[in-house]
């Protein structure tokens, strides 16, 4: 029986293997970004480490094979990704000498600039979330009981509204969000994501 429940410190290993096979488009990313701490270092652990509490995982029984983890105030969360996660992984990842010239430096780049997440258009939107499964717990139900999880524990921590940014070219991911009750909120140059919001009442 597969249940929904908050994230462990011994689910560290479990989330960056489901990061790094849902990284590309929801697809396997190893192929692409050959470290396999690279990912899990930018889109999951910095979220488990900084705000534990708003991560909880989809349990098969022996391993997490899903999780959703976020941040309540994506400002307040940028400044402590610089301040308090960047130090910790900057020695692995250092900043590029130059402009990013493949997919892993694209990343790096990424992960240097935490303050990417802070967008105007988002302001009415300020918490954010990640959540991914592997592949044979996906279009189960298991998305939206994690997502329940995930708004619930917002909610109660009085935040109104929450936003994602999804990559445009994974229509199925948006199809899951469209049931789930999000809405496209228009960003002026967005790149290859789409941003997309919703209030915190439970799905």
């Amino acid at each position: 029986m597969l249940t929904v429940r908050p994230y462990r410190p011994d689910d560290r290993a479990a989330l960056g293997d489901i990061c790094v096979r849902t990284a590309h488009e929801g697809g396997d990313s190893r192929h692409i970004y050959p470290d396999l701490d690279l990912m899990p270092g930018i889109f999951a652990l910095p979220y488990a480490h900084l705000e534990p509490d708003l991560a909880f995982v989809l349990d098969d029984g022996e391993r997490a094979v899903g999780y959703i983890l976020g941040t309540a105030d994506t400002a307040a969360f940028a400044e402590r990704f610089r301040t308090e996660w960047l130090p910790l992984v900057s020695e692995r990842f250092p900043p590029l000498d130059g402009p990013p010239t493949t997919p892993s430096e694209v990343m790096i780049d990424l992960l240097h600039r935490p303050e990417r997440m802070i967008l105007p258009e988002l302001a009415g939107y300020p918490a954010h979330l990640h959540i991914d499964l592997l592949p044979d717990h996906q279009r189960k139900g298991h998305g939206r009981a994690l997502m329940n999880a995930f708004l619930d524990a917002l909610h109660r921590k009085g935040v109104a509204a929450v936003h994602l940014g999804m990559v445009t070219a994974n229509t199925a991911a948006r199809a899951f969000y469209d049931r789930l009750g999000f809405h496209e909120i228009p960003v002026a140059d967005p790149g290859p994501l789409t941003y997309l919001g919703r209030r915190t009442a439970p799905v």
